[in-house]
């Protein structure tokens, strides 16, 4: 009886885990930080099996014509014009001065949290614990993402570390920014003393919007237009978003745009599964930046459609669109 009650009593992922003692020494080097709070963190973290079914059914494997109306739903539309006309001051300041267009920050909030209603009820320190251990196939990735976390300065963080809570891979607060992320991209930008991406819309919007500029956004540049291609086209192998080839180039291999092109504009194909069909699309610089937050296209273009519907809404009277 004894021992099947103890079969039953949660035991903490990181007990007598080997890489405990290591990343202890290791955080506590790089810091300062206490090594008993250290080990105190860890041994407060609960493997969550909740967080393994997450990960292994991601919306992205969803065909685009599923996993688009996930996003571009009239609700999701309707809250991002709404939440752009409330704070349009700060998104056009913050848009200015990392030259993005608001409509683009304001499509990844909406993409991500719903701007902020939905922003994850796991432990961040449980996410992080959990995929570092149990979750072989990006174990690495995750307990790097650990270590940075527990590495992190407390005022890059919304509170304490047991209290953060987040998405299931450990993303955090409305722009679900990683633990790397945090350290590499978020600002302060209320200029309080703390990075807070769960309290403060100005660090919030001002951290996606330097996210996109540090990798590579291009002020006013494109970021995807339809392709029509002729019966002759050219079958291509396209492994990533980066773009590799001049719209001229996939032009003279068959590819039609739809819309007036910069035919030297350097380009890459993308081929969705819509709801009519294959969908064929010329895909520029800034859609490779989108997938520096997530590396699906499918992704990237939800983003830009959200966020091409909340500009035209947002430029039509307020009268008009009620």
């Amino acid at each position: 009886m004894l021992l099947a009650l103890s079969m039953m009593t949660a035991v903490p992922a990181w007990a007598e885990h080997p890489g405990q003692a290591q990343l202890v020494r290791e955080v506590a080097q790089d810091t300062g930080k206490d090594p008993a709070a250290l080990n105190a963190l860890l041994d407060g973290a609960r493997r969550q099996q909740s967080i393994l079914d997450a990960i292994s059914r991601p919306a992205e494997a969803k065909p685009w014509s599923e996993y688009r109306g996930i996003f571009l739903t009239p609700a999701r539309i309707d809250a991002g014009i709404a939440f752009y006309r409330q704070h349009r001051a700060l998104l056009e300041k913050i848009g200015a001065q990392y030259g993005v267009a608001p409509e683009y920050i304001v499509a990844i909030l909406g993409v991500e949290t719903f701007y902020g209603r939905n922003t994850g009820s796991y432990k961040v320190l449980d996410a992080l614990v959990t995929l570092g251990l149990y979750y072989p196939p990006r174990a690495t990735f995750f307990r790097g993402e650990l270590k940075t976390l527990l590495e992190l300065p407390d005022n890059h963080l919304a509170g304490p570390i047991d209290t953060l809570t987040g998405s299931y891979a450990g993303a955090q607060g409305w722009g679900q920014f990683m633990p790397g992320s945090i350290r590499d991209f978020a600002v302060d930008e209320d200029g309080d003393g703390r990075i807070d991406l769960q309290n403060s819309l100005p660090d919030i919007v001002a951290s996606v919007a330097n996210y996109f500029t540090k990798h590579g956004w291009v002020t006013g540049g494109p970021v995807a237009a339809r392709a029509q291609p002729d019966a002759a086209a050219k079958a291509l192998t396209v492994k990533d978003s980066t773009p590799q080839w001049p719209v001229e180039q996939l032009e003279a291999w068959g590819y039609a745009p739809l819309q007036h092109l910069n035919p030297g504009e350097s380009s890459s194909l993308q081929i969705l599964q819509g709801a009519q069909g294959s969908e064929y699309w010329f895909t520029f610089q800034n859609f490779y930046v989108i997938t520096r937050y997530n590396r699906s296209p499918m992704y990237a273009m939800a983003v830009n459609q959200l966020a091409q519907a909340i500009a035209e809404g947002v430029n039509q009277p307020e009268s008009a669109a009620q």
